[in-house]
């Protein structure tokens, strides 16, 4: 496939604001992660929360569009310049010309539940949260359109923790039919009592901090991150990192567990190779979807010594972010992109001792390295799985 630049790219999550704070958080071996304080009822784990985000405040112009989920998604969105980069494609192609899809898991849940619990005597949601346009899926996209003051088409992706992933994808096959000249990609999610009890109902939350790939990891942390990424033809921006291709898939093995053999995660790694021209030996890291359960890292360490010779690098950051969910794909591409864009290899926070699965493959500590080549891996509840390729801009050359 054609590659596309990322001219512009962000990350928001509990490592802190923009891109230099998740270099340095890398770098340093510094986790977000911390003990639960935002259940409505205790729960012993450990969460990745964003600072300062209870305090954030959407413009008067916004107002209605008021939740934790938009609030995040505009606080990442005011990070690394990155409203400046949109505004300039807006300019240059036109606002309509520009696609917002994004993707979430649970978008503004949040307001329903606390909507649901302080219901009136007549049983209707309290006055402050009886807007429909929060207790949808598609707020998050419709919120950043119109704080973007773009036009053009705009979509929500939801299939679980791959979402903000395939949405690379789906921009991708837009530009192709010609329908748009750039799109935002990304997506947010936030906590709420639905994903922590939820989660907790299926035996997968750990009550320690998470550990990605260790041979007594026993389930995942969960956090919160808003990531975004503009995209635009290559010529428009040739010194820009690509987007080299993708790889989707959707195994229906279970609902919630990955096929044993990892045949749906392997279909997507092998087609976003194959959509990038790209072969195995020529990867330099891979960030893993790593979500510190059982099998997820079973299946994913296979896989990887399957495919891939011990000069590739792998890592799973959930350890330092915790597992955003539907924001997850958004937030490791970027982590993807500074592995390319600042010559690092992000270190596997959290394992002590790692899975003999992995087999010398994982990366345990964070190192300097020069990477040409790197993909990210979101796998999601019913086998939708998505991988996605990046190099950098003289590699696509």
């Amino acid at each position: 496939m054609p590659a596309l630049a990322v001219s512009a790219h962000t990350a928001t999550s509990a490592l802190g604001r923009g891109l230099d704070a998740h270099e340095d958080a890398l770098r340093r071996m510094r986790g977000g992660l911390a003990h639960n304080n935002f259940s409505s009822a205790p729960l012993d784990c450990w969460i990745g929360r964003v600072a300062g985000l209870e305090a954030a405040t959407l413009p008067a112009t916004l107002n209605e569009w008021e939740c934790r989920n938009n609030r995040l998604a505009w606080m990442g969105l005011q990070q690394d310049r990155f409203m400046d980069a949109v505004h300039r494609a807006a300019s240059r192609y036109g606002s309509d010309r520009i696609a917002v899809l994004l993707g979430t898991s649970t978008g503004s849940i949040a307001s329903t539940e606390q909507g649901y619990r302080h219901l009136d005597v007549d049983g209707r949601l309290p006055a402050e949260v009886r807007r429909p346009i929060i207790h949808c899926l598609h707020s998050l996209s419709a919120f950043a359109r119109t704080a973007l003051e773009l036009s053009g088409p705009c979509l929500t992706v939801s299939t679980a923790c791959s979402s903000s992933a395939k949405v690379y994808a789906m921009a991708t096959r837009m530009m192709q039919a010609d329908l748009i000249d750039a799109a935002v990609v990304g997506g947010t999610d936030t906590l709420c009592d639905s994903v922590l009890f939820g989660f907790n109902s299926l035996g997968l939350v750990s009550q320690q901090a998470c550990r990605p790939f260790d041979i007594e990891r026993d389930g995942i942390s969960i956090g919160e991150a808003a990531g975004f990424a503009l995209l635009e033809r290559a010529e428009r921006a040739p010194d820009a990192t690509r987007l080299a291709g993708y790889g989707e898939s959707s195994d229906a093995h279970h609902m919630s567990t990955p096929h044993p053999e990892g045949l749906g995660a392997e279909r997507a790694m092998r087609d976003a190779l194959a959509r990038a021209g790209l072969r195995p030996e020529q990867v330099d890291y891979i960030n893993l979807h790593g979500t510190s359960t059982r099998k997820n890292d079973e299946v994913e360490a296979a896989l990887i010594a399957r495919l891939f010779p011990d000069t590739t690098r792998s890592s799973s950051t959930k350890g330092y972010t915790g597992h955003t969910l539907g924001a997850a794909g958004a937030l490791e591409a970027s982590i993807a992109l500074l592995a390319l864009e600042r010559s690092l290899l992000p270190g596997n926070l959290g394992c002590d001792t790692p899975d003999p699965l992995c087999e010398g493959r994982l990366q345990q500590e964070t190192r300097a390295r020069n990477v040409r080549v790197a993909l990210s891996n979101s796998f999601g509840f019913g086998g939708n799985n998505a991988c996605l390729a990046f190099v950098r801009a003289e590699e696509a050359a």
